[in-house]
């Protein structure tokens, strides 16, 4: 059996391998499409399904005028849509369009098959023992 870990020198390990894998699948993208910041916020709205500009710069941890110039790209691009803010009239709110989603759902596959490409190359061993920790990392993550 192997060394014993603290939980502490675990976490530290744990964190750097998932910064580092992170990294690497966010690499795995087309080159000269999106940038990774705008690849972010288009992933946020999606996920939300709609948020207002302020609301997009919070989770993205961006300040507003740079959310504003991120924004209008992923608008020039046909990727998002503006919409009158039902209650508010200063406000508008802001979505994934068709197109932003298609977008989206081809940088998953690209990343997909980047990650599945490099879990190809392990043996049957390695990947279960993958599978047990995804398992693991979600029971982690619900925490």
């Amino acid at each position: 059996m192997g060394e014993q870990v603290s939980a502490a020198q675990l976490a530290v390990s744990l964190r750097d391998a998932i910064t580092r894998l992170n990294r690497r699948v966010r690499q795995a993208r087309p080159v000269g499409d999106l940038t990774v910041t705008q690849l972010s916020a288009l992933t946020s709205l999606q996920l939300a399904g709609a948020l207002t500009p302020r609301e997009l710069s919070e989770i993205e941890r961006v300040q507003p005028p740079t959310m504003t110039k991120i924004v209008a790209k992923l608008e020039e691009r046909g990727l998002v849509r503006r919409t009158p803010h039902p209650t508010d009239g200063r406000q508008v709110i802001l979505s994934a369009t068709e197109s932003g989603r298609e977008v989206l759902a081809a940088f998953e596959r690209i990343r997909d098959e980047w990650l599945a490409s490099r879990l190809d190359a392990l043996s049957p061993d390695q990947r279960d023992t993958l599978r047990q920790a995804a398992e693991i990392l979600q029971q982690v993550s619900r925490a």
